[in-house]
Order: C-alpha cells, then structure tokens, then sequence
C-alpha cells in the first residue's frame, strides 16, 4: 500500500493574514506584527473556519495519517477540526511543510519594499515569480525542492489517505510537483486560482495518464496523480463560516 489520496488543507484566517490586509489597505509600509511568523495564531475568524471544517472530516471517510506544518497557524486549524485522540496517534509534523520565508521582504507591503527595496521590486519583474528569491528567503522553486524531498520520503508509507495542513504556497507546490506543473503552467493556474483560508484540495492517485490543465481548473498529472476538487470552501457555507480569500505568502510583490 502507498499513499493514493492527499487532502490538502490551508488553515484558517491568521492574524497575519487580517494585519497584512489591512496594512495594503490603508497604504502602510510595513505590517504590525509583534511575533515571528511561526508564531503567528489564528484570528477568531480562522478558529471559526478551523472548527467548521471538522464537518467535512466527518464526511470525508478514514484518514491514516495527518502531515502538518510546525507554524501555530497550521498546528491550531488542524486540533481545532480533528479529535484529539485521533491526533495524538497519526500526526507527523515536519519542517519542509512550513510557510515560504520571506527574508528582508518580510512584514512589508507593497508600498514598503518599493520604498526601501526597490532593487527587488527590479530583481522580481526580471526573475518572475518562481525563482525570485528575496534575500534571507526563498523562491517558490526553493519551497518545491524541499517538498520534493518530504514526499519523496513519504508519498510511499504503508498509508491510504493523508490530510496535509499547511499553507497556500505549499498547497500550489505540491500540485506542481506531482501532477507536475511546469513553471509557465503552475503560474497561469495560480494566476487564477486562489487558495482559500481553511479550503480543501483534494489529489488522487489513479492509473498514469497524460495532460495539463482542463477546462473548470482541474489538472491531470502525467504520473498518476489527478487533481479532483481544488480550494473548496463548501464546509464553510454550510457551517456559516465566513470564507476569506489572503495572500499568505504574499512578499509585497503580488500587486
């Protein structure tokens, strides 16, 4: 047996998330924030998002394991939406699942690193998006060299279904990873799709077939794995759960 079915969770709304918004919004330079960002917590909205989502994991049927990133944001949406019992015996936390570091990008916002950093600014428009690397951070081609690693290690553990709770960088990595994306396609897809706070996408492994991306946003990957349900947030309405849509790994060069 090997792994066949990843259910990938983003958590829920952080207090990041609310001060990075709010920050953008009022055309600040930098984001108020007093803690590290792996000790960033959930706003009450996300614990509100987190404890919804125990509604699809009650209908999503048996889970063998539970992989989630070290940052609290992660750790707190998945003990907030799965029983305790269940976590003390099946969670595998691992540090190639945290969020993509910003460097000396970090806590600023779109006006912030075009006032201090312009050169970045500069570096980003010439790199693009994937292999811009802030100094002191990383490139998302460096957060999918080490998740290539994590499920290279694991994707082949005498496991069925796994719940991975993590980021909005991670989930889109993995999706470029296995199905894989290459790198003008995973940007033409995360170009118009978002990931939402406490949303669940959902890769199956099947039989190999050949593609890239479909009509509805759906991808079929050349090794096995298919894309089947990407940021659904149904839970969410049916739980009355606000639905907030953040930029969690944004570097202050998404606008």
């Amino acid at each position: 047996m090997t792994v066949t079915r990843l259910l990938l969770v983003r958590h829920g709304e952080s207090e990041g998330n609310v001060a990075a918004s709010r920050a953008e919004r009022e055309g600040s330079l930098t984001i108020d924030l007093d803690v590290r960002d792996a000790d960033v917590p959930l706003s009450p909205t996300g614990e509100e998002q987190a404890r919804a989502l125990r509604t699809w994991w009650e209908g999503a049927g048996p889970i063998d394991e539970y992989w989630v990133s070290p940052y609290l944001r992660a750790r707190q949406t998945l003990a907030l939406a799965i029983d305790d019992a269940v976590l003390s015996t099946r969670t595998r936390v691992d540090d190639r699942l945290r969020d993509r570091e910003l460097g000396i990008l970090d806590l600023l916002t779109s006006r912030g690193v075009r006032e201090f950093h312009p050169e970045e600014a500069a570096r980003r428009r010439h790199l693009g998006k994937y292999y811009h690397r802030p100094p002191g951070g990383e490139s998302w081609a460096d957060v999918a060299l080490r998740l290539r690693s994590f499920l290279g290690e694991n994707l082949d553990r005498p496991v069925d279904t796994v719940m991975v709770v993590a980021h909005d960088a991670v989930v889109m990595l993995i999706l470029a990873v296995l199905l894989p994306l290459d790198e003008t396609e995973l940007l033409a897809f995360a170009a118009e799709n978002t990931v939402r706070n406490a949303s669940v996408t959902e890769l199956v492994r099947g039989g190999l077939v050949r593609g890239g991306l479909v009509r509805g946003g759906l991808v079929r990957g050349e090794n096995g794995w298919e894309l089947t349900t990407f940021s659904s947030v149904e839970h969410l309405a049916v739980e009355g759960a606000d639905i907030t849509v953040h930029s969690g790994e944004d570097d202050g060069l998404e606008h």
